[in-house]
């Protein structure tokens, strides 16, 4: 089915030419509906569209950073983020030249009126049309900028748990970017009766679970896992402020927990239930029925999730048992371990 934003971009396909770079576009079938003569490649942050894309056989590419390649024209559809639309924003506009077309496409109530307003620095701004509930912005930019390194973009926070101090370094759009979440912060203290070994973040975001695991014992391997490329490069930097072995980290992108290793001595998440601007409880409720099969004979699950949600029902459908451990401030920390 078409996401209408596809929709309303199809609709004024006429100003598209040359080399078109789709950037944070849906795994729908737009790139397959827009004319044979435009040269069409896509820039994504998360690895199940990544993954898509490639499967459709277009040209993609998986990161923070804007293709190496020349681009005539770019059309952003907007994120949740307002910071990282001002990175996006930031990058493509200090890699196209004077005179070429940044469009922008979004939903009405996911601030597309708000993100013009973002675009209106770099050009002249025409709304091109208004439709399905979207809008479709076209800016002819007048104004370049020149490439900010990545870390100028990051926000840190330290936090202190059991007498250990970490520094988080979080980039645009990564979940709980200006200060720890209240969920994580409730799991924290619990983690340190953990078992040792091979450990799986699922959910990674900034890497506050995965660091806080690695400052526990030197001798963890931990796997941080997530979809979004700007969650794994936040967590690479946590790790680099803090001094952690980075021979401890594994950073992987995933699309949900069949992605994750196996064997695994324990897998900590705070798992996340957000799509965009859509509430999506596919990852974490995957996470309650396959975790087991990821985890070694005594291996431990960890989950805290929000009061309301049935977790535990689910892990105890899979593991025979879920224990409660905490239930405070709106949340439940969770535990379950495979029996032999």
């Amino acid at each position: 089915m078409m996401d209408p934003r596809s929709e309303v971009v199809l609709r004024q396909q006429q100003f598209l030419s040359g080399k078109v770079l789709l950037i944070n576009a849906p795994a729908d079938e737009l790139a397959r509906e827009l004319p044979n003569d435009l040269n069409i490649s896509i820039w994504t942050w998360n690895f199940a569209d990544h993954q898509y894309f490639e499967q459709q056989q277009f040209a993609t590419h998986f990161s923070v950073e804007f293709p190496q390649k020349d681009i005539d024209q770019v059309i952003i559809f907007v994120p949740k983020s307002k910071e990282l639309l001002s990175y996006i924003l930031h990058v493509v506009a200090s890699h196209l030249k004077q005179g070429q077309s940044i469009f922008l496409v979004g939903e009405k109530k996911g601030g597309v009126e708000r993100a013009a307003k973002q675009l209106q620095v770099l050009g002249k701004n025409l709304k091109l049309d208004s439709a399905r509930h979207c809008q479709l912005w076209q800016c002819i930019l007048h104004k370049t900028e020149t490439l900010k390194p990545l870390e100028n973009w990051v926000k840190t926070y330290s936090i202190e748990v059991n007498q250990t101090q970490l520094h988080i370094c979080a980039l645009p759009g990564v979940f709980s970017q200006n200060h720890l979440d209240v969920g994580t912060g409730i799991l924290l203290p619990y983690l340190n009766n953990i078992k040792s070994g091979k450990l799986a973040d699922f959910g990674c975001g900034a890497g506050v679970i995965s660091a806080y695991l690695a400052k526990l014992n030197c001798n963890n391997e931990i796997y941080a896992l997530d979809v979004d490329a700007f969650a794994l490069r936040s967590t690479e930097m946590t790790f680099h402020r803090n001094g952690l072995h980075l021979e401890q980290l594994h950073i992987q992108a995933v699309t949900g927990i069949h992605d994750a290793p196996l064997e695994l001595d324990a897998i900590v998440s705070n798992p996340p239930f957000h799509q965009g601007i859509h509430t999506d409880y596919a990852a974490s409720e995957g996470l309650c029925k396959q975790a087991k099969r990821h985890l070694t004979v005594n291996g431990e699950l960890w989950i805290v999730a929000n009061r309301f949600l049935n977790y535990p029902l689910l892990i105890e459908q899979q593991f025979g048992r879920c224990n409660t451990l905490a239930d405070q401030q709106g949340f439940k920390v969770l535990y379950a371990h495979v029996s032999q």
